[in-house]
């Protein structure tokens, strides 16, 4: 039985890959610091129910807390470290960033460590479609520069891009990075644009559209993400210069390193978001139109070829369906 720690798994998304790994027989430990940036209670509760399988075990702790990490980490002795864990929302970025630096960077850092001392298969860290920054050639590739970002938020990911990157080269460690764009689903977090709408809209209270509506997001429901990510688990770079290129590479030629959007390479307009949100919920939206806020950007669009020459894999879960299967789990799990 392959064993895989996941960090953050009382998260959005580590919850959902972690049920998905268990689903097919993997031994799992989450390690998630149940931080209070939203309700803890959702957290405790995506715990609860991954608590129900006899093969996933967990550590509440901090990322920053380096000595309970290597502890956990060498109790486990994972073959696999699926690194999700971290301070996220870009807006909350421009309140505390010190938040970011402690566990997007240094609690990156100790996982990267513990990866290195450990001699992991392989090494997998969640990025962000925000390092993308001010670029402007869509869609987004992974061979793009990217050195434009434009938060805190987004500059810590690509820090912990360009460490990941640093410790495959010195010590042969296999790293994926992938690149997330505007993931949403059941279960997801309170902080983002769906959770918000919906909650507003079923409680008769006006929702705040940014730019005026003038914003596309490629949205990525969640399902599709882990099973990318699942994916890729079995597709660790290779050394440099050991493999057959692949047409569009971010294989690094120093390192056994890469980074791979996981998208499903198709902009949808803000406007649009929102109507099938009303057409999920039944109820007309209160909108409240507003400026573009500081650090948002008005296109987020991916080019998913790499994932898909990787993996044979695209996500294609159409955001209809997405945002119905949400407001059906938040209907559910709010009773309303």
């Amino acid at each position: 039985m392959r064993k895989v720690l996941i960090t953050g798994t009382a998260g959005f998304i580590g919850f959902h890959l972690a049920r998905l790994l268990l689903a097919e027989g993997f031994k799992v430990h989450g390690y998630d610091g149940m931080s209070d940036y939203y309700d803890i209670r959702l957290k405790q509760r995506r715990h609860q129910i991954l608590l129900q399988s006899p093969h996933f075990t967990a550590t509440e702790a901090l990322l920053e807390d380096r000595q309970t990490l290597d502890t956990t980490f060498d109790a486990f002795a994972p073959e696999v470290i699926v690194h999700l864990a971290a301070q996220a929302g870009v807006r909350y970025s421009i309140e505390n960033p010190r938040a970011y630096l402690d566990s997007n960077v240094i609690g990156s850092f100790n996982v990267m460590d513990a990866a290195r001392r450990l001699k992991v298969d392989h090494l997998l860290m969640a990025s962000t479609s925000s390092v993308y920054g001010a670029n402007t050639e869509m869609p987004f590739a992974e061979t793009d520069k990217a050195d434009t970002q434009l938060t805190i938020y987004a500059a810590t990911k690509k820090a912990t891009e360009s460490m990941g990157h640093a410790y495959a080269h010195l010590w042969s460690l296999p790293t994926t990075m992938f690149r997330f764009f505007t993931v949403y689903g059941p279960w997801g977090r309170p902080d983002m644009a769906l959770y918000k709408f919906v909650e507003a809209i079923l409680n008769d209270r006006p929702i705040d559209i940014y730019n005026h509506g003038e914003m596309y997001r490629d949205f990525t429901y969640v399902g599709d993400l882990v099973r990318a990510i699942r994916l890729l688990i079995d597709t660790p770079p290779p050394l440099p210069g050991t493999a057959e290129p692949i047409p569009n590479d971010s294989l690094s030629p120093a390192a056994p390193w890469r980074v791979v959007n996981i998208g499903n390479s198709d902009k949808v307009k803000l406007l649009d978001f929102v109507d099938a949100i009303e057409v999920a919920t039944g109820r007309k939206a209160k909108r409240n139109y507003m400026d573009m806020q500081p650090g948002d950007v008005p296109v987020t669009w991916a080019d998913a070829s790499l994932l898909r020459s990787l993996t044979g894999y695209a996500p294609q879960t159409d955001v209809k369906d997405g945002i119905a299967a949400f407001v059906s789990w938040y209907r559910e799990y709010y009773g309303v």
